[in-house]
């Protein structure tokens, strides 16, 4: 099951005994899914939700809280929804219902963020809100570098309404505006756990985490991986140029070339996997890794010289390209 419908699976089953949550959790659904109509000249009060189920927990809510028995309609989904959804409709009593849910405001003007006291109010209708807000119109991708958890919003002040909310439960949310949609977004992994279990998808959060954890563990192990492929190029590309330097110097040198140097690099080019260290080990008498290391670089340099000052190619001109020592 995606993540969006794990997420409001688990938060339909939430139930908060408290009536400021319960109010807290229907008017921001209400806010979220459509708000405000007007049909034939009287206020109406719809709510254009995603499945069969949530549209009957809020009819109930509204005939539980406020006495008013809604009307439920199955419709064609809106706003680019894939698919079929359900309407919560209040036409009579919707006048009413809309101010007492602050809706509406005191001279019958819309409230275009949310209701003040819902947020400002305590925690738990706080977290009521985004638990509405979510259900209405919330979305969470999987874990990874795009991860989010987003509500798109109505207005521009409903998204600062549920930000300021965010924030008071330690939630760190930010208002956007996407193609023309204002929206509010989680993308931090920490705070986006924090948001889900403030919510009451308790269970999604644990699941998500343990996701988002083990997509980081895999991407630190193919970053090593990724890292050590690299250094072990690098190191075959400076060894196949150490070598062709050391042959080329040979040859440039001939019998020139002192027994010591000449034993240096005859080394390098017998074990040419071999790092310094195991060079000198193999070395009669053993010398330590500077001593090779010095040893081969009298040799290049011995060789370069004889090379400039009779117009010959160096050492660097054996170097296959895209090598490098």
């Amino acid at each position: 099951m995606p993540p969006t419908a794990d997420v409001k699976t688990e938060l339909a089953a939430v139930r908060d005994p408290r009536p400021t949550a319960r109010v807290a959790e229907l008017t921001a659904v209400l806010r979220f899914s459509g708000g405000l109509h007007s049909i034939a000249g009287r206020v109406a009060v719809e709510a254009e939700l995603e499945s069969d189920l949530l549209a009957r927990r809020v009819a109930r809510d509204i005939m539980e809280l406020y006495g008013v028995r809604p009307e439920l309609h199955r419709v064609q989904a809106s706003g680019g929804r894939t698919g079929g959804s359900f309407a919560v409709r209040v036409i009579e009593g919707g006048e009413t219902l809309a101010r007492q849910t602050g809706l509406l405001d005191q001279r019958r003007r819309p409230v275009r963020g949310l209701p003040n006291k819902l947020t400002t109010g305590a925690r738990p209708d706080l977290a009521a809100v985004w638990r509405g807000a979510f259900l209405a119109a919330g979305t969470l991708s999987e874990p990874g570098r795009s991860a989010a958890l987003e509500i798109a919003c109505p207005s521009a002040e409903a998204a600062m309404a549920l930000v300021g909310a965010a924030h008071r439960l330690g939630i760190a949310a930010k208002a956007r505006e996407v193609r023309g949609v204002p929206r509010v977004v989680v993308r931090e992994g920490d705070a986006i756990r924090v948001a889900l279990a403030e919510m009451g998808a308790v269970r999604t959060a644990r699941a998500w985490e343990e996701m988002r954890q083990r997509r980081e563990v895999r991407a630190g192990v193919n970053r090593l991986v990724n890292f050590d492929d690299a250094n072990l190029r690098r190191s075959a590309q400076a060894a196949v140029a150490a070598c062709a330097r050391v042959e080329r110097a040979l040859e440039i040198l001939g019998d020139e070339v002192p027994d010591h140097l000449r034993e240096a690099g005859e080394l390098r080019l017998s074990h040419r996997d071999a790092s310094l260290d195991e060079l000198g080990h193999h070395a009669d008498p053993p010398l330590t890794k500077d001593a090779v290391a010095g040893r081969i670089r009298r040799l290049l340099a011995m060789a370069d010289k004889k090379a400039t000052a009779e117009g010959l190619p160096g050492t660097e001109s054996a170097v296959p390209e895209g090598f490098e020592d």
